[in-house]
């Protein structure tokens, strides 16, 4: 920065027409610079912000994701792994498709039957 007794002689010089003409830094040039580096450093900032949450959001998934030993020990505790249980949801997928393919062949309406497992016996259409 030009000190004020500097700036004042220089004006004196060009009066006078002793300097032809100084090159003066245009103030809107810093200000553009300044606004400039104020942007690259915010956005900087945020990114510097997004990366650290993505990298915490990536360890704590990576530590409370199950291992593979334990994804088998959930898999085998689930309802209908055991022999039992798909038996009796292959059975009931029948008596469903069995009961659905009755309804489209049929002009009753089935939804009235108090037993859907035996033909006939309730309200028809």
């Amino acid at each position: 920065m030009v000190s004020w007794v500097r700036r004042s002689s220089l004006r004196r010089l060009r009066r006078r027409g002793g300097l032809a003409r100084l090159p003066e830094a245009p103030e809107g040039a810093s200000l553009v610079a300044r606004s400039a580096m104020g942007t690259l450093r915010k956005t900087l900032i945020a990114g510097a912000l997004l990366g650290a949450g993505a990298g915490v959001g990536t360890a704590l998934f990576a530590l409370v994701t199950p291992g593979e030993q334990q994804k088998q020990a959930m898999l085998k505790e689930m309802p209908k792994q055991d022999p039992q249980g798909r038996d009796e949801a292959a059975r009931t997928k029948q008596l469903l498709l069995a009961t659905l393919q009755e309804a489209a062949a049929t002009q009753e309406n089935v939804a009235w039957r108090k037993n859907w497992m035996s033909g006939g016996g309730g309200k028809s259409a």
